[in-house]
């Protein structure tokens, strides 16, 4: 008995969109398209029963900007994110210029990388820095939720059935200094950083460093990691508040020996060869930032 064909919807609304997946609850919902490549392990793609396509979304494409806050909408795509120029916060732009190579970042959308189901992709790690705000939406009703909570949740996604991310909203608060790192897999060749072949999750990552002085005297920072899981020591964000710049070198090394305790409650098997390396790169990374921010 042959295969039941490919469905494939393109709703131009909410209502029709939330009434389609009502009737068929199987549908997978599809934006950019890039993740669905990225998960294909045969040559010759194999689609599900039914797609839900959401190029017809008008109300996805929007961009807006307030005094505090820029707007985007989920179907929007990384290159047009970062061709907004010095609107853009620094650490996001940074971390959308790190994703794959131009072509793929003019099709895959803000939305896709967020909800990204089997890892935690790039634009988590700034969403959270940054204290981001995700609009979720059913056929029922919408709500906010942060960026940090989004990614904290258990499971391949903390959407709950049949909700969609439509909406992201990225605090414009200005940030004095930002630092970013991508982790490609081991085994991977790259140029200028960027990742060319496939590779497993495990090894792979961003991480990110974003400070914000008056007077030279320390008021905020981040430190986040993005990867297999999010990473994020919310004590040690505390520590400098109030120091002046350049840190003492004290300082520098209770911040460093607080996140290696952090490190050391990562899950994983007994000398996990891969968590050892994601702990070595972070450690590594702050080490490096404290050597410009410290005496």
């Amino acid at each position: 008995m042959a295969a039941p064909p490919n469905q494939v919807f393109f709703p131009s609304g909410f209502q029709e969109l939330f009434s389609t997946w009502s009737r068929f609850s199987d549908a997978v919902v599809c934006a950019g398209g890039t993740g669905f490549i990225h998960t294909q392990e045969s040559r010759v793609p194999v689609l599900k029963s039914n797609i839900i396509s959401l190029d017809k979304m008008d109300e996805l494409r929007k961009i807006s900007r307030t005094e505090r806050y820029l707007e985007i909408g989920a179907l929007v795509k990384l290159n047009q994110i970062i061709n907004l120029g010095k609107i853009v916060p620094e650490a996001l732009t940074r971390c959308l210029l790190r994703i794959a190579d131009p072509q793929v970042r003019s099709q895959a959308s803000i939305g896709g990388n967020i909800c990204f189901s089997s890892h935690k992709l790039d634009a988590s790690a700034p969403m959270i820095a940054l204290d981001a705000q995700y609009e979720l939406r059913t056929a029922q009703a919408a709500r906010w939720i942060s960026a940090a909570r989004f990614s904290s949740m258990p499971g391949p996604s903390a959407l709950a059935d049949q909700e969609l991310l439509t909406r992201i909203r990225v605090p414009l608060e200005p940030w004095s200094f930002t630092w970013y790192r991508k982790f490609n897999a081991v085994g991977n060749s790259a140029a200028n950083g960027i990742e060319v072949n496939g590779g497993g999750s495990e090894d792979r990552g961003v991480i990110l460093f974003i400070m914000r002085n008056q007077k030279d005297i320390l008021t905020n920072i981040r430190i986040v990691y993005s990867g297999k899981t999010i990473l994020r020591e919310k004590n040690s964000e505390t520590m400098f508040l109030g120091k002046r710049l350049p840190i003492s070198r004290k300082d520098a090394e209770a911040f460093l020996d607080r996140w290696r305790n952090y490190l050391s409650s990562m899950e994983g098997a007994e000398n996990d060869s891969h968590v050892e390396l994601t702990k070595s790169r972070i450690i590594n990374f702050i080490k490096t930032v404290l050597r410009h921010i410290s005496d």
